[in-house]
């Protein structure tokens, strides 16, 4: 069943996302608001990992609003839309083969959840997506694909059939993201 705190959570997340696409750094209040409704669904659920990244969720919106926020000498975003370099890759590759089985112990040793290895996979990829957004790496909406399609499976699982949706939409958001973001990258280059 549906609660409030899901369907609130619900909305702000899609105009969050929408929001994200078109850099507007009002998607990163946004992210708080929603990943703390957020918090109390998955928590409500035995999803301990979703729930504690919701925390951390909230605390990177604060860093990626500032990060959005700020301005060269000319005035302009000291921010624009990049491209992960080689060991950018690596390092995004290295960090989530050692979040997911770190995060997964931690869920088997300190929770009662009955899917650890699962909850923690979009969990760990789930950091690194947001620190790829928060610096404006493109890559970051690739990672979000990968994040909302496991998710989709994860939350049927767990019969949160309407978090199911705003995944299949997020899904759907991250090839939108994508392809916004590499039409700005190229439109930018000389």
């Amino acid at each position: 069943m549906m609660s409030p705190t899901e369907i609130a959570g619900f909305v702000l997340g899609l105009v969050m996302v929408v929001c994200s696409i078109r850099e507007l750094h009002w998607s990163w209040p946004l992210a708080i608001i929603s990943s703390l409704l957020y918090f109390f669904v998955f928590k409500s659920s035995l999803l301990y990992g979703e729930a504690a990244l919701q925390l951390v969720f909230a605390v990177l919106a604060l860093w990626g609003w500032w990060q959005w926020l700020r301005t060269g000498d000319d005035a302009q975003p000291a921010l624009v839309i990049q491209r992960l370099s080689r060991k950018g890759w690596a390092v995004v590759v290295v960090a989530s083969v050692l979040l997911w089985p770190a995060l997964a112990v931690l869920l088997q040793t300190f929770t009662d959840s009955d899917v650890a290895w699962w909850d923690a996979l979009p969990t760990a990829l789930s950091l690194v997506g947001q620190a790829l957004l928060g610096r404006k790496y493109v890559e970051n909406w690739l990672v979000w694909l990968v994040v909302n399609v496991i998710s989709v499976a994860l939350f049927a699982h767990k019969g949160l059939w309407l978090t199911c949706v705003l995944y299949v939409l997020f899904t759907l958001m991250s090839v939108w993201g994508w392809r916004a973001w590499q039409a700005r990258l190229t439109a930018a280059r000389p």
